[in-house]
């Protein structure tokens, strides 16, 4: 499979982030919920969990997506491929082709990656990813594309009232059954904005 995901790499799927700096110490990960007007089709309905990247960005994956497909059918030649038990998910409209891998370990799993919050990762780098999935495959999920934000363009999109947020934590990133995660952690979000001061129009979220 590193063959394959190299392959990715040197036709351009798999745009990285800059990832020099993983090292670094960065704030914990949010759970980015989209506002019901949210029209991209990429991101209706969907939940996302988003960190800081080392480029001064975010970076992060859709984690409502499911997909019909198993990591084994796509890598049927890679055989520790096969033993993954879940369904690989997309996760976002960058590097569609590309795989991505969200890692809940004690320890850095490898080169490229970005620590998302105390005891997650994700995982970009080939090498790395074949790593996980040959030594521990059921640590991880498994993700078609990511999700990336230029410096400022998350809180600009949170400041206009697309995503609501709430804290992350492992049960809820690992969540088997995601379907009615969305609903679920919208309400929650109504809830909460009940109990503050009545915000400003959200018109801009239809753009």
């Amino acid at each position: 499979m590193v063959v394959a995901l190299r392959w990715l790499l040197a036709c351009g799927l798999l745009v990285l982030p800059v990832l020099a700096g993983a090292q670094v110490q960065q704030d914990e990960a949010l759970v980015l919920v989209a506002h019901p007007a949210f029209r991209d089709l990429d991101y209706r309905q969907s939940v996302l969990i988003a960190a800081p990247a080392p480029n001064g960005g975010h970076v992060g994956v859709i984690l409502n997506r499911p997909t019909r497909r198993s990591l084994g059918s796509l890598f049927p030649e890679h055989e520790p491929s096969k033993k993954v038990a879940e369904p690989v998910y997309y996760g976002g409209p960058f590097s569609r082709g590309a795989l991505v891998a969200l890692v809940k370990t004690q320890a850095n799993p490898g080169i490229g990656t970005v620590p998302l919050m105390k005891n997650l990762y994700l995982a970009f780098r080939a090498n790395t990813i074949d790593h996980i999935i040959e030594a521990t495959p059921n640590e991880a999920r498994y993700f078609v594309g990511y999700v990336g934000w230029r410096p400022g363009e998350l809180k600009s999109e949170i400041d206009r009232g697309l995503w609501s947020v709430h804290g992350a934590d492992l049960e809820l990133v690992f969540r088997k059954d995601t379907e009615g995660l969305w609903e679920e952690l919208l309400q929650a979000s109504r809830r909460i904005r009940a109990l503050a001061p009545a915000e400003p129009s959200l018109a801009a979220v239809a753009d």
